[in-house]
């Protein structure tokens, strides 16, 4: 099953004090999960805390690559929006390419043009 990783909204940015923010990759992404529930259950969501490090992320792919929002195939899995692989996953990092890999690979409808 792949992973997907979200950015918990409602997180503060030391470089930004007494605001709060939201990833707004990350809200594009929840608000698809929502409208398509069936089709969201293909996957793992998994959301977590804003700061680094990402341990969960790190698990998977190392250090390097805790950008979210993140796709990580599963294991054996591959696809031709792949930002990379690391220990042997492929993992998917831009929202663009992330749309493009949940209509591919979990049946979500296409973005509009």
């Amino acid at each position: 099953m792949d992973t997907l990783f979200l950015v918990k909204p409602g997180f503060q940015d030391p470089a930004y004090p007494g605001k709060d923010f939201y990833c707004w990759h990350c809200a594009l992404i929840e608000g698809i999960l929502a409208s398509f529930p069936e089709l969201a259950r293909k996957l793992e969501v998994r959301r977590i805390d804003w700061p680094l490090p990402r341990t969960d992320v790190i698990a998977l792919l190392g250090e390097e690559h805790q950008s979210l929002p993140l796709v990580v195939l599963e294991d054996g899995a591959q696809s031709e929006h792949e930002s990379g692989r690391a220990h042997g996953r492929g993992f998917v990092a831009d929202k663009d390419s992330i749309l493009k890999v949940l209509t591919e690979r979990h049946g979500f409808p296409h973005p509009h043009p």
